[in-house]
């Protein structure tokens, strides 16, 4: 793993796309109220995709299996994980949202944000544009 320091800034298109069509993908399963626990997708270096759901346990538990599971898939390149959670809403409460996390090898690894409401109501169902939620430890 290379040093903090000698890692790029930013997002390769590659990690973009890949983190935009899990998030599509979550995004489809809460509107159609079809429940998930930790998504991850993780591509290799010839493009192949790799996906996975962790829904055995809680979602901390689930979350550190996604995350110990991409060193360990073959040739992995980056990755992208999504999972339900809540962050924190301006009058001190807490907003419903998806969250994501995303890296690719050699390069800093990030985590965003997108609010969701209505889950389960198909068109009714609504979310925001993804919103940056800042640097995360890399995990290729």
């Amino acid at each position: 793993m290379a040093e903090k320091d000698e890692l790029l800034d930013g997002v390769s298109p590659e990690t973009d796309e890949l983190a935009s069509t899990l998030v599509g993908d979550a995004l489809d399963l809460l509107a159609a109220g079809d429940p998930f626990c930790v998504l991850l997708a993780v591509q290799s270096s010839s493009g192949e995709v790799t996906s996975y759901e962790f829904e055995d346990d809680g979602t901390e538990v689930c979350l550190e299996a996604a995350r110990a599971k991409v060193p360990q898939v073959p040739d992995a390149r980056r990755y992208a994980i999504a999972y339900e959670g809540a962050v924190e809403a301006g009058d001190g409460g807490f907003a419903d949202a998806l969250l994501l996390e995303f890296g690719e090898r050699g390069w800093r690894s990030y985590s965003a944000y997108s609010l969701v409401d209505g889950k389960g109501a198909g068109d009714g169902f609504t979310w925001t544009d993804p919103a940056p939620a800042g640097e995360v430890p890399p995990l290729l």
